[in-house]
């Protein structure tokens, strides 16, 4: 049995709750929400599985989870992505994203999002009970899908992906030609 960690408002531990029920009475727990990036700045998403007991169907980002009681966040994040997407990668923190809602099968969220952002080149391989695609997308196509068609994603994604992407450094911009050499 999954238990997640239960918190107050500054984040601090308070005990710990099964899964599950944590969501069904919507009690604030700790969770982490994990962006990875290639070297062209695209975003990993994956389409959770149809299985999933919320949120099913939906694209998010690269990978999202609990820490369990005692285990550091960082630990957590590692272990999860490595279960999900079969990748691993150095992750930073970004801080924190706060956010409650209202989930299909009469869940809530109700969670402080420790959100965290990698690099990864090359092919993830998910578990197929965990997402059933994957893609990598440019940043501005990502919030112009979301724009037109939000419910096609998660809620943690559609309420933090500004934040994930106002924190990363702007791309190179490309440097003018030199102008031709006349002697």
């Amino acid at each position: 049995m999954e238990r997640v960690v239960l918190v107050d408002e500054a984040d601090v531990a308070r005990g710990s709750e099964e899964k599950l029920a944590a969501h069904r009475a919507g009690l604030l727990h700790r969770a982490f929400s994990i962006f990875v990036f290639d070297g062209a700045g695209r975003l990993l998403l994956q389409r959770r599985a149809d299985g999933k007991y919320h949120s099913a169907g939906q694209w998010s980002n690269t990978c999202c989870g609990h820490p369990r009681p005692a285990e550091p966040l960082e630990a957590a994040a590692r272990r999860r992505l490595q279960e999900e997407m079969g990748l691993a990668c150095a992750l930073r923190p970004l801080g924190t994203y706060r956010y409650q809602a209202r989930l299909d099968g009469g869940l809530s969220e109700n969670e402080i999002d420790h959100l965290l952002v990698g690099e990864f080149e090359g092919r993830p391989s998910p578990d197929p009970r965990e997402a059933s695609a994957w893609r990598w997308v440019a940043p501005g196509a990502l919030r112009r899908e979301v724009e037109h068609d939000p419910l096609r994603f998660t809620v943690w994604l559609r309420g933090c992906l500004g934040r994930v992407l106002a924190s990363l450094p702007a791309p190179p911009r490309p440097r003018p030609a030199a102008p031709p050499f006349r002697p």
